[in-house]
């Protein structure tokens, strides 16, 4: 019998939030590696919001899903067949793997990781695009130093996790806006930050004004919206907002909605700057480097919302644009 691999394949460009009917599951057998190439195993998969900026049709950073392929999306897992003289049978590696069980590779993309200093997942979430987009949104795009004030929202998301914590190293005070109070307690006790403003039951611009006293001097948005204002009014002089995401807005059927008083930058001399992590591939090394010192001297944590199934995709992709994660989501698909 040969291997099958199961498969989620763009179906439709979804309108507003995705759902069931914008995928198929498909199956199809997995073919023996050719010449150079490398067959993986995928044991996890990582869901982010940029996901669902890749459904749509038009000009971006990177081309969109095509309609009938399969879903992009980073992964982790095992080499089970070499053709490729650079890997192995048994090494680990991480790559663009699409939502599926196995990856036919030419070897092009693949990174090998040793999963005996740290799991699997954390190459995916504090090793991986999230840490770095972390890393250097805060540090090369928002040149964040000792004494800044950083807000970050989106603060026990992935990503907002890790810049409130790479804050705090650098020596700034942390204030992080997260939706309940399960979430705002965890940023506070467990990973240090100074404060956190729980958007679904306190008033931010109030809480803003509470926490951060000689205003916001760098702020990471990932979020957009509503609260995106509220902090533009409480900027500093010559602050820098740093734009990772605007989750807020990626399944509005009405248009984005866009800042209302922008001109907060031109009155606090400050700018607004937009960045992709892609821009950094040549520095990715470095940065990993440096975070998994943090990370060996139990300065920086690792958080991951894991859960398993690959068929259960159409509907965990969703608990981000819910907000019901709590630090990296993936998916299991095995051990």
């Amino acid at each position: 019998m040969p291997l099958m691999n199961h498969q989620f394949r763009l179906a439709a460009r979804p309108v507003g939030m995705p759902k069931k009917s914008d995928w198929n599951y498909t199956e199809e057998p997995v073919r023996d590696p050719g010449p150079g190439e490398v067959l993986v195993k995928v044991m996890y998969l990582s869901l982010d919001p940029a996901m669902r900026g890749w459904m749509n049709e038009g000009k971006s950073y990177i081309e969109p899903v095509k309609i009938g392929d399969v879903m992009r999306a980073f992964g982790g897992g095992r080499v089970v067949a070499s053709n490729n003289p650079a890997y192995s049978v048994g090494d680990q590696v991480t790559g663009i793997f699409g939502i599926q069980e196995y990856f036919l590779s030419d070897g092009k993309g693949l990174n090998k990781i040793d999963t005996r200093m740290l799991p699997m997942p954390v190459y995916l979430s504090a090793l991986g695009i999230t840490g770095l987009t972390a890393y250097f949104g805060l540090l090369d795009v928002g040149q964040a130093k000792a004494g800044d004030t950083v807000v970050v929202s989106g603060a026990a998301g992935a990503t907002g996790m890790m810049v409130g914590q790479i804050a705090k190293i650098k020596g700034c005070r942390a204030v992080g806006i997260a939706g309940g109070p399960e979430k705002c307690a965890y940023l506070t006790r467990e990973l240090g930050f100074d404060a956190a403003i729980d958007y679904k039951n306190e008033d931010v611009s109030k809480a803003l004004r509470q926490h951060c006293h000689n205003g916001v001097n760098v702020y990471f948005d990932n979020v957009g919206g509503e609260i995106l204002d509220a902090v533009l009014a409480q900027l500093a002089r010559f602050a820098r907002v740093v734009i990772c995401g605007a989750i807020s807005q990626y399944n509005n059927t009405d248009g984005i909605k866009a800042p209302s008083n922008y001109l907060s930058l031109l009155i606090n001399s400050a700018r607004m700057e937009g960045f992709i992590v892609f821009n950094y591939q040549s520095r990715y090394a470095e940065a990993a480097r440096e975070m998994a010192g943090w990370i060996a001297a139990r300065k920086l944590k690792s958080k991951e919302d894991i859960v398993e199934g690959l068929q259960t995709f159409p509907d965990t992709l969703l608990k981000l644009f819910r907000g019901e994660n709590t630090g990296k989501l993936m998916l299991k698909l095995a051990e």
